[in-house]
């Protein structure tokens, strides 16, 4: 774990952004497409550690980003080469676009200041997204990874983050993949390597502290 003063340095408000992957009603919400990952996802703690953590942005003048997976009616643009792909078109839950599914998911509050990104294709936030030129235009420097899941998502909103040059910092306990034991495994031995792995209280701490003048 970094110290603090390492990790608050990385966490300068005005170069920093918190993105929150697949947290919608769909994903890990009481209807969920995916019952075993939104128990988890609850269960664990990591939506409430979002919520909070989302708040303390709020509060503290850090940029909020909400990255959603979403899907036409149609189907047009979505992705079929994949096995998750294809079991996605099955589910009694689908992530249709204006619909209740593709919500952000209580307990997170969205803020009038925050920003919404919608994607009707592939597995990462950020490739081929509106999210990283607005990273940039928001002169990011360090971008705060939370949400689900740590099977897929996220690690790939983790390494393309890294692949743009932007710093990385993964709250352990903020994210959630399926079975329990995986996110710890998958922290461990890959995104430990490439991300900085703090806790949500080291994080808040940071964000909540007194700055240096």
């Amino acid at each position: 774990m970094p110290s603090y003063d390492e990790l608050r340095t990385l966490l300068e408000p005005a170069a920093t952004v918190l993105l929150t992957v697949e947290c919608q009603q769909g994903v890990v919400g009481p209807d969920s497409a995916l019952p075993e990952l939104a128990r988890e996802a609850r269960s664990s703690g990591a939506l409430t550690n979002i919520a909070r953590l989302v708040a303390a942005a709020h509060g503290s003048g850090v940029q909020v980003i909400h990255a959603i997976a979403e899907r036409r009616p149609d189907g047009r643009g979505a992705n079929r080469n994949a096995r998750l792909f294809r079991a996605a078109e099955r589910l009694p839950v689908r992530q249709l676009t204006g619909t209740t599914a593709v919500r952000v998911a209580p307990p997170i509050e969205v803020a009038d200041e925050d920003i919404v990104v919608r994607r009707l294709h592939g597995l990462s936030p950020l490739a081929g997204t509106d999210v990283d030129p607005l990273l940039r235009n928001l002169c990011c420097r360090t971008l705060v990874v939370t949400g689900v899941s740590a099977n897929v998502a996220v690690p790939n909103a983790v390494f393309d983050a890294v692949n743009r040059g932007y710093e990385v910092v993964v709250p352990a306990d903020a994210i959630a993949g399926v079975p329990s034991d995986y996110t710890p495994a998958m922290i461990r031995n890959t995104l430990a390597l490439v991300a900085t792995v703090a806790s949500t209280d080291d994080v808040l701490a940071c964000l909540k502290g007194p700055r240096r003048a």
